[in-house]
């Protein structure tokens, strides 16, 4: 059994007679000397094999990625490699074994490489080898290792709950497994552990957490997979406080462990509403400034047109960038905010003539305002959107996001923390007609809204909290509703009726009946936690065996057609 890793090898070892199994990472013959490159999981070590050695003509034969062991001598090398751990010594071999050849490689073992991604997808276990991925699952290890072992100190009872679950309404699309025992019936996998673990509050188990495996089918990105890991927490006894004030804790913890940074506590506290006005977004990245200024008053009496009409009026001012753009570039960022809803954006570059789209169409006194209530100062770059509310808000806002990076405004070691809290109880959708849970429909609305649950749905708020890190939604959660009653009014309010209530959630409305305590929770997306910690922006790299955008699995080449033979066991027949 091999019992040494190779970067735990250094000058203490000088001397010793030890033993080393790995993969050639690459083979060099200078003068006679045959240097190997052994890379294990934890790194790369020199062996060396000198011409009278009786294993020389084994080491010739050696090609990248065969598997071998080799037992010698540890020495001090002459040539030292402070690019790697295992730098100031080497491996005089003694004994060298050949425990397995590899074909030739579809594409280098290496930190950087000119693989497309499908590829590596395909070879998914030799991409593993690359330090980029390898280091990233490590990291995911002891991320979980450091969760457990937090949370186990702080009384909390892990626990795992079912994979195969009920069907519910209120959420992405359900991956649906057919039973062969009951023909016509479904098993939902799960979205989320979240009934489940309301019921271990209502089981009197006071603290829940569990690693959870998750499955939505809804379209993917860049952040999304078909299956997912969330830690999910449950506490009885508290309130938004209480489970905002344990959770900083924890991430206070993993921050401290893992990156060896120091979080200031407590965390920054901001309305849902205030983020939208603001920054455009329920997960802004405070990284950088240049929020969203509303200039309505500015423009209260303007004769221009497109104003003239519009309900909202922002800008974006880009401090001391004028200069950096030109007006393809400008006319790019155009198009790249009708993604959004916009109808473009127009500008304004502040220079001893103010110039750009706008510079014509508003008035000497309009400009003259917005320079002072925008402080604005030569060189700079206003950027405005106008329409209804939401869409100059939200368009500015990932124009906001596109331009943080584009110019570089923050560094990728930094990390802005922050809460988002008093979110919409309700959101409208379009495509139903009515008003649909913002989260989901266990979330207890704030106290003073309750009784407009039915009368001013628009205006109703939740006693709701996602935690955000560098423009990523980390994790959120709310205090749920615990009262039969409220619970009651809540299905009301999303017009479910008593015939959906009693076959989607009948055994979970009849279990608020046995003395439920007050409860509340949250959930941390796994795979995002990774993602910022270890500085990617793709949640590929942080899974060791993804699916591709959409959502198939090249390595094994699934989904896949199954036999008839099976469909027919299951009662189905494809359409």
């Amino acid at each position: 059994m091999k019992t040494i890793f190779n970067n735990s090898i250094n000058k203490k070892n000088i001397g010793k007679e030890i033993e080393v199994y790995g993969w050639v990472q690459k083979k060099r013959n200078l003068g006679g000397l045959i240097f190997i490159d052994l890379r294990d999981r934890s790194g790369i070590v020199q062996l060396v094999v000198r011409p009278e050695n009786k294993f020389y003509s084994l080491a010739e034969t050696l090609k990248n990625e065969y598997v071998i062991k080799a037992i010698g001598k540890v020495v001090e090398r002459e040539s030292k490699n402070k690019n790697i751990a295992t730098g100031d010594i080497e491996i005089d071999v003694t004994d060298l074994v050949l425990l397995n050849t590899s074909l030739d490689i579809p594409f280098t073992i290496d930190d950087e490489t000119t693989a497309l991604e499908d590829t590596r997808l395909k070879y998914r276990y030799l991409d593993l080898r690359r330090n980029a991925i390898k280091d990233r699952l490590i990291l995911r290890s002891k991320v979980c290792s450091v969760i457990r072992n937090y949370l186990n100190d702080h009384d909390f009872i892990e626990l795992e709950t079912p994979i195969l679950c009920k069907s519910t309404p209120e959420g992405a699309r359900d991956f649906l497994v057919p039973s062969r025992m009951s023909k016509g019936s479904f098993y939902a996998l799960p979205q989320s552990p979240q009934i489940f673990k309301q019921l271990s509050m209502i089981g009197g188990l006071e603290r829940y957490y569990q690693i959870a495996r998750c499955f939505r089918d809804e379209d993917l990105r860049a952040d999304r997979q078909p299956e997912f890991t969330q830690l999910d927490l449950e506490m009885s006894f508290v309130d938004e406080d209480d489970v905002m004030t344990t959770v900083e804790g924890l991430i206070a913890h993993i921050f401290k462990e893992i990156k060896n940074i120091k979080i200031k506590l407590p965390l920054m506290r901001m309305k849902y509403n205030d983020a939208m006005r603001d920054y455009g977004s329920d997960k802004p990245d405070l990284r950088f400034g240049m929020k969203i200024n509303d200039v309505n008053e500015v423009f209260k009496n303007t004769e221009f047109e497109m104003f003239k009409n519009a309900e909202e009026i922002s800008c974006l001012v880009v401090e001391n960038s004028a200069d950096k753009f030109s007006r393809k570039q400008l006319d790019s960022l155009s198009e790249f905010v009708k993604t959004y809803g916009l109808k473009g954006i127009s500008y304004l570059k502040i220079e001893d003539e103010t110039t750009g789209s706008l510079a014509k169409a508003l008035t000497d006194d309009e400009i003259k305002q917005l320079k002072t209530e925008l402080k604005l100062k030569k060189n700079d770059l206003v950027l405005f959107g106008c329409g209804d509310y939401n869409t100059v808000k939200i368009g500015l806002g990932a124009l906001r996001v596109k331009l943080g990076k584009d110019l570089e405004l923050y560094s990728k070691d930094k990390f802005a923390l922050l809460w988002i809290v008093d979110f919409p109880a309700f959101e409208y959708s379009e495509e139903e007609q009515r008003f649909v849970a913002t989260h989901h429909p266990f979330t207890m609305p704030k106290d003073e809204d309750v009784d407009k649950l039915m009368t001013d749905k628009a205006n109703c708020y939740s006693k709701a909290y996602d935690i955000v890190i560098n423009g990523y939604e980390a994790g959120g959660g709310s205090i749920r509703i615990h009262d039969g009653e409220v619970q009651k009014k809540m299905f009301e309010a999303l017009e479910l009726t008593e015939a959906q209530i009693k076959t989607k959630f009948g055994f979970f409305v009849d279990a608020l009946k046995y003395g439920t305590p007050p409860h509340g929770g949250i959930a941390f997306g796994l795979e995002r936690w990774i993602m910022i910690l270890s500085g990617t922006d793709n949640i590929r790299d942080v899974i060791a065996f993804p699916k591709t955008a959409s959502g198939n699995d090249l390595m094994s080449e699934c989904p896949n057609l199954v036999e008839k033979e099976q469909l027919d066991e299951l009662g189905i027949k494809l359409k």
